[in-house]
């Protein structure tokens, strides 16, 4: 779950109130997939997933990303950090590309180095290439990952070394220098899973202990009704922005209150969980003509403020199921897909009370697909298998340019955007084929993914 195109959105496009173009007519209820079909869907999963990743290996093998507009490479920070190589490679193992997760693993081995003078988002590395080295490591024994991995979370530990505890937002990572005050708890929790495997695996508890101690340190600036805000100073750790929901800046520090207790079976972690849900199913939830939606409260006295939902948020049905809440899951993920299907693809945000998308722009996120996932794994209900169906044709039919797949400007015009986010491949594309794929391919009840579809196993003792 990144932030770094929400961010963008919400300055760059106003509300719209622009009448989509016709799309394809659909049936009220997607038509379920039988054995055969929906094994030719992973199929043709397989097939745009590698159409993304050879348009990636064309125009810009080596480098973080391809814009798949222009054709041309780009670096996050100047220099790559093989960003697309990195969050692909588990994708690949999966899906069985042998051939082209070699090929990426090499790369990666040889190639890949973090001695770099340059200022680097910790929470977005932590998510994508901390954990993209690790879930590669697990999955194909190559101890150079692993290597790897452990110079990337030395270099990143100095993030964590502010008065509180919770991490600064940016870190150098040659001299270690770290700076960025203003943060949320997204950033400062979404990290145990990533650092605490690497303990495990290294036999090093200092990067689970400071993750750790982060987490813990935001959960206990929750409010007296048990929510956390938006945003908070990371040096007096005082709230910002009160305003609490399951979006944007907050959402992943649910995920990973559960999944920490799943993957280490840390006490403390289901604890805080526990205090943590019990507050938000009581304040988020909201019922508009019969459906349910998750809005937006202040942290302090759970008096709604917004009545907002949107991509991000869309995650929050796979985690109530995961959890064992599979009746509001239920609930909640028919209004994601309502939402999906006003404009034919889901926007960043949209106004449920008004009907109105309010940030139009689609960066190819996987959330709604992740939760698709959860629910058809846990219930065994062919539906959701029906949804990711339409989904994936809305998708491609959009999406899909000459040489990958490119963001939408706008869900209203489908006008697209010269940008392929490295999620794409670890997560929309994993998502996608994992709905369809046979069950063995990931056992959730064995494996934890991270919130960039990373999986990680309990390897050790």
């Amino acid at each position: 779950m990144n932030l770094r195109p929400l961010l963008l959105s919400v300055l760059l496009f106003p509300t719209v109130g622009v009448a989509a173009p016709p799309s394809p007519k659909k049936p009220a209820t997607p038509p379920v997939l039988t054995q055969a079909q929906a094994a030719q869907s992973a199929e043709r999963v397989k097939a745009e997933f590698l159409h993304a990743w050879r348009g990636y290996r064309q125009h810009a093998w080596g480098h973080d990303g391809l814009k798949p507009l222009s054709n041309a490479p780009h670096d996050w920070y100047g220099q790559s950090l093989l960003m697309t190589p990195v969050d692909a490679l588990d994708t690949m193992i999966l899906m069985g590309l042998d051939d082209e997760a070699r090929d990426a693993r090499e790369l990666i081995a040889t190639q890949l180095s973090f001695d770099k003078d340059i200022d680097v988002k910790h929470f977005e590395i932590v998510i994508r290439l901390l954990g993209g080295l690790l879930s590669g490591y697990q999955l194909s024994g190559d101890e150079r990952l692993l290597k790897q991995a452990e110079d990337l979370g030395t270099r990143l530990l100095p993030a964590f070394d502010s008065p509180t505890g919770l991490p600064y937002v940016y870190v150098n990572l040659r001299t270690g220098k770290a700076h960025g005050n203003d943060s949320n708890p997204a950033e400062s929790g979404t990290l145990l899973l990533e650092y605490g495997t690497l303990s495990k695996l290294t036999g090093n508890p200092v990067f689970y202990e400071k993750a750790k101690r982060a987490l813990v340190a935001t959960y206990e600036r929750r409010s007296k009704i048990g929510l956390v805000g938006e945003r908070f100073d990371v040096e007096n750790g005082k709230w910002t922005q009160p305003r609490s929901h399951v979006g944007a800046r907050i959402d992943s520090y649910y995920e990973y209150l559960w999944k920490c207790w799943k993957l280490f079976g840390d006490r403390d972690c289901l604890a805080m969980w526990k205090t943590s849900i019990a507050a938000a199913n009581r304040y988020y939830p909201e019922e508009v003509n019969g459906a349910l939606w998750v809005g937006h409260v202040d942290m302090n006295t759970g008096k709604r403020v917004g009545s907002l939902y949107g991509a991000l948020d869309a995650f929050y049905p796979g985690l109530l199921a995961y959890s064992g809440d599979v009746d509001r899951a239920r609930r909640l993920q028919a209004s994601s897909f309502a939402m999906w299907r006003v404009h034919g693809i889901e926007p960043e945000q949209y106004d449920y009370r008004k009907g109105e998308v309010t940030h139009p722009r689609y960066p190819l996120r996987p959330e709604i697909i992740e939760s698709a996932w959860y629910l058809h794994r846990l219930t065994g209900d062919k539906q959701y298998q029906a949804m990711g169906q339409e989904m994936f044709e809305d998708f491609v039919r959009y999406t899909r340019t000459d040489s990958g797949f490119a963001t939408l400007k706008s869900v209203v015009t489908k006008e697209k955007e010269d940008d392929m986010e490295s999620f794409v491949l670890a997560e929309t594309f994993k998502y996608f084929y994992l709905l369809f794929a046979p069950a063995q391919t990931l056992d959730p009840g064995k494996v934890v993914l991270n919130t960039e579809a990373h999986p990680l196993r309990k390897t050790w003792k």
